[in-house]
């Protein structure tokens, strides 16, 4: 009885060692995949940065254009006026009245 109580008992601690051996592997696999995880992350994450500071640039570009567009609208809206101004006193001096 007691040599049979001896081999029931190694069986037993050989199972759970077994067990024991395969839950480190999956366990170990995890650690593997959470790893893999983080480092993905971490690329992901410095990609966002890198966009989000590359998004500011060009907002500021887009404003600089905007800002010049104006700009420009204004300065051709001056010259308009000076040509409509011009033309106006191009056809009063060839109108009949100062004419000799």
């Amino acid at each position: 009885g007691h040599e049979q109580l001896l081999t029931t008992m190694e069986e037993r601690m050989m199972d759970v060692e077994q067990k024991l051996r395969l839950v480190k592997r999956l366990l170990q696999d995890k650690v593997n995949q959470l790893k893999e995880q983080l480092s993905k992350n971490t690329k992901a994450d410095v990609m966002v940065k890198d966009l989000y500071v590359e998004n500011a640039q060009l907002l500021k570009a887009l404003e600089a254009t905007e800002q010049r567009q104006k700009t420009a609208e204004r300065k051709n809206y001056l010259l308009e006026e000076k040509i409509a101004n011009l033309n106006r006193i191009v056809k009063n001096l060839a109108s009949p009245s100062f004419s000799p």
